[in-house]
Parts: structure tokens; C-alpha cells; sequence
């Protein structure tokens, strides 16, 4: 007998009836059914349809909204689309969310604002329901170019929008204005009570303007930090976030002082069976000159792939050894120490994500890799660079050769500007170079690296990468590097599954795949480019079940 997944997995195309139906549709009533829209497949044949039933998760028959129609029993649940556009669940191959869930509702968001007296709007709406003297903080995810005034706040500005509140208002990793309570509170009274090497940013005159420039990693971390009961709803409510912006899944690659304690809010929320998104994460290295052994702790009880159809374990990253973080000139002994750390992991089956800012230096990371594999082949390990955004012809090939994946974001959205400063038009026009990776074969999962340094709204995200405009509108990559909007959907949903070794059951809308989806309030399609970052989901639904909706959906949740 076949199981009901394997009948799932064997199609039976009814061309008369204009329906592709599975076994398992043909022995049982769909428990859901979409009629009447535009379904993107998103397959390698970039199929489109009218309808879709599912079962038991998983979808079990696809075509035209009469012939799927007829396939309702007394208990399907039918929903008109009214010609809405469906795609495949979006997957974030590279988001830092497991952190950024656990202060999200203690923070104050300026994802989104278009002008600075905006965001201070939402600092004095925050200041006017805070207690009495609590913490103020915006942890990251915008720049000076989204706002219309092309800047970013003063300490007078803060103060004037909470005066009765410490604010701290951090840019990127780089900087961050903290007003004077928020000074006094942390008991920093000079440059050298500054953790991690910070320098006090100072004006023409030689005078503080509250503003710390450096060393803001050590910097958060003297912030009051949420409660655990804080970090368990943070972690629900932006899961249902992202769910509104059509995500469905994601790949975590761990962050800085992610201990291992700071997965209990995660786990317990997978435990109460409430996690709306599928997670893949991986751990990132805590412990400089201790990392094998950090990872060799850790993960005794966590082989490669454990965990469910909702949390998996999916190896290391994206620090594994200090030595050959954000180091363009590592030493031997600093290569050897990841060689190490590497080949561990390659011996039991592991994923290892590694991030890489620069072409010129990226060698040094893919000699390790090639040592490697002349060892313990890791074609199939689906290891990874993140970021790497001015990435060559010749950088892929060797990529490609190894089987080794890229992680690639809208960084530029963010940066490009500065980045047009110091580059010039020529590099910035084509960063990051989707274009030549696709032509290599490299695979590619988009994603955003949020939420300190970028919004983590993945249609911000497409559009961007379609028509290669920075926050501020300034046009700087060209035609020569940008994908199709197809080949763009597909970077966001087969091909970051492809880095949570998942593209056999998800990222496609295809007979016996996961039924991962969301229904739109635009046509990604047809949509003028400008306008795709105001796209999120109506109604999103994440094996068959329903985690967000919204709209003419609003009932079905």
C-alpha cells in the first residue's frame, strides 16, 4: 500500500477536465480549496492556475476553478480569490529573526517611515504609553536615506519626542544617539566607560552630539534586556508579522550573543505548537578561540536536520571562528583554525553558512572550502556565503563547483549610496551581481538580514531587486544584473528553501508540496515595479493552516 504521502507524490493529469489531481485527491475530499485566481507556481515551468485543493497540508490538485471546484466535499473549506494572486510562502534565507523576536514588542519600529518626523512620531506615541522611565529603543532596520529630510535624528530631537524617557536609537552596527537619560542610566560619564573601543561622535566645535560611533555591539548589551514571558509573545507577534508579508519560512543564522538560553522563548513557542513560520537555524560561534569546542558542546544531541516539519537544526554559521569574521586578510594560523572547525562539521553531514563582504578577499574562505572538500565532498551540505554583493564570474564557478550556495540581500537598498560614494557608478551598477550567479548556476536564497541593519519586509526586498533603486530612489544597479520577477520570486522561495535542504517539499505550488502560500493584495506580476515594497499577504497559510488573514479573509482565521 502507499502512503498517503507517496499517493501524493503520484500525479494523474485530467486534461478534459482541466485539473492535475494526486491520489490522495482522488480518494478524499480536500480539506481546502482557493478557486477563482492567479496561482503562481513558481515551478521550473512557470505554471499558472486557477485553483488549488489541499489536503492534509500538502496540495493535491491544481487547475481550473470548475474542475477543482467539483473535487469540495460537505466540510472543505471553499475560498474565492476573486482574482487575487497566489505564490508560494516566501523563505528569508538569511534573517536574524530568533533575535530580533525576542525584543519586538519591547522596541519602538521605524521599518517603513518615510521621513524623519515620522519616525520621531512613533518615539512620541512610544513615550506617551511607556511606564514612567522605561528604556526607548530602536534597535535598527532603517537609514538616513528613507527619510525625506536625508539625516538622522539629533539628541535634542529625541529628547524633545520622550523627555521623560531614556532613548537609545541605533544605526546599523556602526552608530547610535543616546539622549542624556539614557547616558545617566548606563552610567556613562566618559569616552572610556565606552565598552568595546566606542568613540563619542563629536561636532565642528569638538562637542558631543550624544552620538557613539563603534563598539555598538557591546554597546546593546548593557540595554535592559525583555523578560522571558516578553520574548515568547516578541516571538509570536513578529511571526505574525512576517506572516502578513507572505513569509512562511526562514533561515536563522544565529547572531551575536545568541547564547544558547536565548532559543528557550523559539522553543517554547514550537512546544505550544504556536510557531507560524518554518525554522531552520543554525548556531553562530559565542566563543573567540573556543569555537570547536563551543560547537562540539552544543551540538552532541543535535545531528544535522533535527527536528520537525516547523524547527530544525541546520548546522553553523554564520560566525564560525572569529578569525575569518569580517577579516579580509586572515592570517594561516586564523585559516587553519576555521579548516578545523569546517571539517568537523563536513564530517557529520552539517550546513556551515559563512559570512563574506569582499570579492578581492574571498578567496581565502574558498581555499578552505576546496581543502575541504578534497577531503569529505560537501556538494551535498549545502554550505553557503552570505552577503557578498560585488561577487565575480570567477568567485561562482568556483561556487558552483563545490556545490556551495549564496545568501544574498538587499544591503544595497540601504547602503547604496554611501557605497556609490565610495565605488562609483560602475561597481554599484552591478551589486549585487544576481544576473552572472544565475548564468553560473549558483543557487540563490534572498533574503533581507534583518532587523538591525535592514527592514525585514521581503517585498521591499523584490522591489529592490527589481529595479535596483536605493531607500533614497536613486537608480544604482543596472539592467545587465537584474532578474525577471519570476527569477526573483523564485530566488525568495525555491531557492532559499534549497539552503534548509527543503526545495523537494516547499517553495513551489506543485502537486504534493506543502501547502506554504499567501494570497495577495496586489499582482507581484503586473504591479509597477515602484509599488511592489506595499504588497503583503491577505491570507497566508502555512502547511494548509491558516496563519494570518485578513481583509474579505478575516473570518478563516
Amino acid at each position: 500500500m502507499f502512503s498517503l504521502f507517496r499517493r501524493a507524490l503520484l500525479s494523474v493529469a485530467i486534461g478534459a477536465c482541466g485539473v492535475a489531481l494526486s491520489g490522495a485527491a482522488l480518494a478524499q475530499a480536500p480539506d481546502t480549496i482557493l478557486i477563482k485566481g492567479k496561482i503562481v507556481s513558481a515551478d521550473a515551468q512557470g505554471s499558472t492556475h486557477q485553483a488549488l485543493a489541499i489536503r492534509d497540508g500538502r496540495i493535491v490538485a491544481l487547475g481550473s476553478s470548475a474542475a477543482v471546484g467539483r473535487l469540495a466535499g460537505k466540510q472543505t473549506r471553499v475560498v474565492d480569490l476573486a482574482g487575487r494572486t497566489v505564490i508560494p510562502g516566501l523563505i528569508d534565507s538569511h534573517m536574524h529573526s530568533i533575535r530580533a523576536a525576542l525584543s519586538y514588542t519591547t522596541e519602538v519600529h521605524w521599518f517603513g517611515t518615510t521621513s524623519l518626523e515620522e519616525a520621531l512620531g512613533r518615539l512620541r506615541e512610544a513615550a506617551r504609553t511607556a511606564k514612567p522611565g522605561q528604556w526607548l529603543i530602536v534597535a535598527g532596520g532603517w537609514t538616513e536615506e528613507q527619510f525625506k529630510e536625508r539625516r538622522r535624528p539629533t539628541q535634542a530631537e529625541l529628547v524633545a519626542a520622550a523627555p521623560d524617557h531614556p532613548v537609545y536609537v541605533q544605526w546599523m552596527y556602526g552608530w547610535a544617539m543616546l539622549t542624556p537619560a539614557a547616558y545617566k542610566a548606563l552610567n556613562l560619564n566618559a569616552e572610556t566607560d565606552l565598552p568595546g573601543g566606542g568613540k563619542f561622535e563629536r561636532d565642528a566645535e569638538g562637542k558631543p552630539t550624544g552620538a557613539i560611533a563603534g563598539g555598538i555591539v557591546p554597546l546593546f548589551d548593557k540595554l535592559p534586556l525583555p523578560g522571558f514571558e516578553q520574548k515568547v509573545e516578541g516571538t509570536k507577534k513578529f511571526f505574525r508579522e512576517l506572516n502578513r508579508l507572505g513569509l512562511t519560512g526562514l533561515v536563522d543564522p544565529g547572531g551575536f550573543n545568541m547564547s544558547p538560553a536565548e532559543y528557550a522563548p523559539l522553543f517554547q513557542v514550537w512546544r505550544d505548537r504556536q510557531l507560524t513560520v518554518r525554522m531552520a537555524y543554525a548556531y553562530f560561534s559565542q566563543k573567540r578561540g573556543k569555537e570547536l569546542e563551543e560547537f562540539r558542546e552544543l551540538t552532541q544531541l543535535l545531528p544535522m536536520g533535527f527536528g520537525d516539519d516547523m524547527l530544525k537544526f541546520n548546522g553553523i554559521g554564520e560566525r564560525v571562528t572569529f578569525g575569518m569574521y569580517n577579516n579580509d586578510k586572515p592570517t594561516e594560523a586564523d585559516k587553519e583554525q576555521f579548516y578545523q572547525a569546517a571539517r568537523w562539521a563536513a564530517e557529520r553531514g552539517m550546513t556551515v553558512t559563512q559570512h563574506w563582504h569582499s570579492d578581492a578577499s574571498v578567496g581565502h574562505l574558498l581555499d578552505v572550502f576546496e581543502r575541504v572538500n578534497r577531503e569529505i565532498p560537501i556538494g551535498k551540505l549545502r554550505w553557503s556565503i552570505a552577503h557578498l554583493n560585488d561577487g565575480s564570474e570567477a568567485t561562482f564557478a568556483r561556487m558552483k563547483a563545490l556545490g556551495v550556495g549564496w545568501a544574498m540581500q538587499d544591503a544595497m537598498y540601504y547602503d547604496g549610496e554611501r557605497s556609490l560614494k565610495a565605488r562609483g557608478a560602475a561597481a554599484l551598477s552591478r551589486m549585487p551581481p544576481m544576473r552572472t550567479a544565475l548564468k553560473v548556476g549558483v543557487t540563490i536564497g534572498a533574503g533581507t538580514d534583518a532587523h538591525r541593519v535592514a527592514n525585514y519586509n521581503p517585498f521591499v526586498a523584490l522591489r529592490w531587486m527589481l529595479d535596483g533603486k536605493s531607500a533614497g530612489g536613486v537608480a544604482l544597479r543596472g539592467p545587465e544584473e537584474t532578474p525577471t520577477r519570476i527569477e526573483a520570486l523564485r530566488m525568495y522561495t525555491s531557492g532559499s528553501a534549497w539552503f534548509a535542504h527543503d526545495e523537494a517539499r516547499r517553495g513551489s505550488l506543485e502537486l504534493g508540496k506543502l501547502a506554504d502560500l499567501a494570497v495577495l493584495s496586489r499582482d507581484y506580476l503586473s504591479v509597477p515595479a515602484d509599488e511592489i515594497s506595499a504588497i503583503h499577504s491577505l491570507l497566508t497559510l502555512v502547511g494548509g493552516r491558516v496563519v494570518y488573514a485578513d481583509g474579505p479573509y478575516k473570518a478563516f482565521e
